[in-house]
C-alpha cells in the first residue's frame, strides 16, 4: 500500500459522514499509480468541494506522497462500490 493511497483514504473517511461505505483501491501501470476513490454518492460532493477544491488538495496530496516514492499518481473519484462492476 503506498502512501499516496494511505493518505487519500484517511482524509476520505474523515470527510465522510458515512466513513465505511468510503473504499480507495489502487492499480499500479507503468510507474504510474491509478487510485480510485468510491464514496457514497451523498459524500462524493464533500469530497469534490466547491469548484473542485477539496478534489485538487486530494490530488495534490497523493501527487506529492507519490513523488516521495518515487512514482506518479492519478486519483479519480467514483460513486458507489467498486464491487459494483464497474
Amino acid at each position: 500500500m503506498s502512501r499516496a493511497r494511505t493518505g487519500i483514504e484517511v482524509v476520505a473517511k474523515a470527510l465522510a459522514k458515512a466513513p465505511d461505505e468510503v473504499h480507495v483501491s489502487e492499480t499500479t501501470q507503468d510507474g504510474s499509480e491509478l487510485i480510485e476513490l468510491f464514496a457514497a454518492p451523498s459524500d462524493l460532493g464533500r469530497m469534490i468541494g466547491r469548484r473542485g477544491r477539496t478534489a485538487s488538495a486530494l490530488r495534490a496530496l497523493a501527487s506529492m506522497a507519490a513523488e516521495m516514492e518515487g512514482s506518479s499518481v492519478t486519483v479519480e473519484f467514483r460513486d458507489g462500490s467498486p464491487d459494483d462492476g464497474r
